[in-house]
């Protein structure tokens, strides 16, 4: 796209705020990168990932980016084997626990609500933990290398500070002698050139010998290395010398490890950067009170309640406006300093900032279309040096927007046609808005020449719109008039300043009576303008109250749930004292079972077993449903003579005697027989299923330990309460089948179902003791429990 439309339209302001919301270089640089896209599907990703970093930020706030630094430089050097100093290899450590931590805050978030692609960019940030553990563990905060980095420089410096020690007690001992004390113009050890002197006056030099190091400005005083730790300052100096090259030694490790991973901490660099733009953006939103825009390639467009970003939210006037579904052209009209140029600013700077992927100042339910460019000829262009007049400056930029327009294009034309005559420019600017409208293109123009008025009247797709005058007050009010072309106002302007009457009446007379009738016309439809929009405002008075009654409804509703809430509450808590009735009765009934058990040798009758699980099915408690269930239509089975069915229609029971067709059967129902169809039949038992019950029912089958009874129980996605059913009820088959230890398995998760089945497991009356799994049964995942 064209740079110059940037210019025009006030782009790289814009991108300015955008920028002061960003925390890092990398970010900075991504805003100042930034370009309308032209292609929809990657326009509504770049949108969908400033409304992702808008909920987060509403949500969660916007992540600190701090420390975070471009280390793009260390890392070239790092690549080719160059050492990093010890600020830089602390930068690249800060970088890389400062990206961990946003990674863990985004990581954190979607887990809450899904932030798809802000999730995709952190994920692909890498884990260099390692590599900063080994640079913080050598390295601190003031970028010093520490004793710890290794033993050797750990054994150096101790063997400088014992040095250093030593030469402080020597210099001491001499300054504090009477005789050398005279000598000396202060009493101190001080250090010149990382060598220990002492100051000592002018005319005491021969007296220590050794070297000086420096002298006082006056020159009365010499700072002398005496003779006598000339011996012991040169070890130091081989100390601070071995220093230095294990440092070097260190740093060239640690560069090492950053080269090794500086592709992938390129990469990092690259993603927190664009994580901190996205952010920026929706920093940006916010300040702004934008909005998510509806992007589209059909070449529509719908502002509801566009602001110009640049104008202050409380002198800024919106506008409605919509282009490309009825009409594809807008001419607006209206007097000078009316608003006519912001408007067609407004529209190009927030299709451009939509294409951007930046939200835009409007409300929700605006539309804007991604064109394959924008061309604006707005404002007094004309150039002394190329020796352009007005006229010639404009011709010369629409000529340029002829030539490069398509279909896609979005054009905005200011004052087209200024400049000249006014017939001959009248005539040119209906000629080349006529040429664009025909090229399909948006367009949207301002003019001053009432012959365009009446050209977008007669012509179809192009609709007259104006900025709105009070002549009350004699100002604009910068509203945009959808319909209605603009009126001159001269001879009411002129009244409301006290012009002659006979003047007004004169001048009155010179105007055409077209002209005229065109003038009375535009104050009819402007008075048919106020007339509606005042209907609108008593529609929109209803529409508030209709809105006031709904929410005092809601608020009803919500009051009435609540009640009925308390009623549920209180209904299960009456099922639960039912409930606790009913396993009252089971522990009696399994008692009784157990007694069974023993006295028959652990060698239960089955036909016995199921006469006590009747028992316990009838304890079980049965709990009122929220409401009627409505029957579930079955498919046809395979029904056959014989067979015990239900009639759905009767709720009755009988047998099949024989099947009359495809889809009948004769039914017996007590002394009565009658066709049914098959789809009101449901199957409750074959006859070949009681001839398989009649053999059961005459063979004696024990109950053995491998045979039904399981060892081990899996809750997994089971809630507490459905756990401690199934605990219950495994336990009991567990100690009816003489099982001495069985294995629960809740899974690790957060622990409140371990918790909750474990205080389950401590009162239950089977249960002797529990522990969790051991290496190999499951660990924290596994209860093991053993029965009594």
């Amino acid at each position: 796209m064209d740079n110059k439309i940037f210019k025009t339209l006030d782009y790289r302001k814009i991108l300015n705020k955008c920028a002061d919301f960003t925390q890092t270089t990398m970010g900075k640089q991504a805003v100042d990168d930034l370009e309308p896209v032209t292609q929809l599907e990657s326009v509504e990703l770049l949108l969908q990932a400033t409304d992702e970093a808008y909920t987060v930020d509403r949500l969660k706030g916007t992540p600190s980016f701090a420390g975070i630094t471009d280390i793009t430089d260390a890392l070239k050097r790092a690549r080719i084997g160059g050492a990093l100093n010890p600020h830089e290899l602390l930068f690249v450590s800060n970088m890389t626990y400062g990206s961990r931590r946003i990674k863990r805050f985004v990581a954190s978030v979607h887990d809450e609500q899904e932030v798809n692609i802000l999730f995709t960019l952190s994920d692909g940030i890498s884990e260099q933990k390692p590599m900063e553990d080994a640079i913080r563990s050598c390295i601190d905060d003031t970028s010093e290398v520490m004793d710890t980095a290794s033993s050797e420089l750990a054994q150096i410096r101790r063997e400088l500070r014992t040095g250093e020690a030593r030469i402080r007690e020597k210099l001491d001992s001499m300054i504090r002698s009477s005789t050398v004390s005279k000598m000396l113009q202060d009493q101190l050890v001080t250090i010149r050139g990382d060598h220990f002197v002492i100051p000592v006056k002018a005319e005491h030099r021969s007296y220590f010998g050794g070297i000086v190091h420096d002298q006082s400005g006056s020159g009365a005083t010499l700072f002398i290395e005496p003779e006598a730790i000339m011996n012991m300052n040169n070890k130091l100096r081989e100390l601070r010398m071995k220093e230095e090259r294990e440092i070097e030694v260190i740093l060239q490790k640690l560069t090492a490890l950053v080269g090794d991973q500086s592709e992938l901490l390129g990469i990092d660099i690259g993603l927190v950067g664009e994580l901190d733009f996205i952010f920026a953006k929706a920093r940006l939103a916010h300040v702004m009170k934008a909005s998510m825009p509806k992007m589209n390639n059909d070449r529509y467009l719908k502002l509801k309640k566009g602001r110009h970003p640049l104008i202050p939210l409380e002198q800024v006037v919106p506008i409605d406006v919509e282009l490309g579904n009825e009409h594809t052209s807008i001419i607006v009209t209206g007097p000078n300093t009316g608003g006519k140029t912001v408007t067609l600013k407004t529209i190009g700077l927030l299709s451009l900032m939509a294409m951007s992927g930046l939200f835009i100042p409007a409300e929700e339910g605006s539309q804007l279309c991604v064109f394959d460019a924008i061309y604006a000829d707005i404002g007094d262009e004309q150039s002394i040096e190329q020796n352009l007049s007005t006229f010639s400056s404009h011709m010369t930029n629409i000529i340029r927007i002829l030539k490069q327009m398509t279909p896609q294009s979005l054009v905005l034309l200011d004052e087209v046609g200024a400049g000249t005559d006014p017939a001959e420019g009248s005539a040119l600017a209906i000629s080349i808005l006529e040429h664009m409208h025909r090229s399909g293109c948006r367009m949207v123009a301002t003019t001053h020449y009432s012959e365009l008025k009446a050209y977008a009247y007669e012509r179809k797709g192009i609709i007259n719109a104006s900025m709105e005058f009070d002549v009350n007050t004699l100002s604009p009010t910068y509203r945009l008039l959808i319909g209605v072309p603009g009126r001159s106002n001269a001879f009411a302007i002129a009244e409301r300043l006290g012009l002659q009457e006979s003047i007004l009446d004169y001048a009155r007379g010179e105007v055409k009576e077209d002209d005229m009738r065109v003038e009375h016309m535009i104050a009819s439809l402007e008075e048919n303008r106020l007339g509606a929009e005042n209907e609108r405002e008593h529609a929109e008075q209803l529409r508030q109250e209709m809105e006031q009654l709904r929410t005092l409804h809601q608020r009803e509703l919500e009051k009435l749930e609540q009640q009925r809430d308390k009623l549920v509450e209180k209904a299960e808590f009456e099922a639960l004292v039912i409930i606790d009735k009913a396993r009252t009765e089971a522990e009696k009934i399994i008692s009784e079972l157990r007694e069974l058990a023993q006295a028959e040798g652990a060698a239960v009758k089955e036909h016995k077993l199921i006469a006590i699980r009747k028992q316990l099915e009838e304890a079980e408690p049965k709990l009122r449903k929220k409401g009627p269930g409505k029957m579930q239509s079955k498919a046809p089975r395979a029904i056959e003579a014989g067979d015990e069915v239900r009639v759905y229609s009767l709720n009755q029971k009988g047998h099949v005697v024989e099947l009359t067709g495809s889809k009948e059967a004769l039914v017996q129902m007590g002394i009565m027989k009658m066709k049914v169809s098959l789809d009101d039949l449901e199957l409750l038992s074959s006859s070949q299923s009681e001839n398989k019950q009649k053999q059961r029912n005459v063979t004696t089958l024990n109950r053995t330990r491998d045979e039904h009874i399981r060892s081990e129980l899996d809750l997994r996605g089971s809630n507490l309460e459905e756990a401690l059913l199934e605990v219950d009820r495994f336990i009991d088959e567990a100690f009816l089948g003489n099982l001495t230890m069985v294995y629960i398995i809740h899974g690790k998760g957060t622990g409140i179902l371990r918790t909750g089945m474990q205080e389950y497991l401590r009162k239950h009356k089977h249960v002797k003791s529990y522990r969790l799994g051991n290496y190999g049964e499951g660990g924290n995942g596994v209860t093991v429990a053993e029965l009594k």
